[in-house]
């Protein structure tokens, strides 16, 4: 089987077969490497819907993304508002 060398100081060759870019010799313990970045990337993304649970949180606490977000929320839109309503106040004493 034909290898192309990558980037040959750090040993990497890419298969044309199956595409995949690796270390010489080593191609299992990068798939399953890249196993676990894919189960990650689906957990990232799975986040933004708010629902379900993370890849390493215990077990029935699936709406803990949401309730987590609504907090986050809710102090950020607390800390903004007082800012604005602080920057509002004080325009208002220096006309006045």
């Amino acid at each position: 089987m034909a290898y192309i060398q990558v980037l040959p100081e750090y040993g990497l060759v890419a298969d044309p077969l199956i595409g995949l870019v690796t270390t010489a010799g080593e191609l299992p313990p990068v798939i399953e490497k890249v196993a676990v970045l894919e189960g990650v990337v689906d957990d990232l993304v799975n986040m933004l819907s708010g629902q379900g649970n993370f890849l390493a949180s215990f077990p029935n606490r699936d709406m803990s993304l949401k309730i987590a977000g609504s907090m986050n929320s809710f102090w950020y839109g607390l800390a903004i508002g007082l800012l604005l309503a602080g920057v509002i106040a004080f325009q208002l004493i220096k006309v006045g």
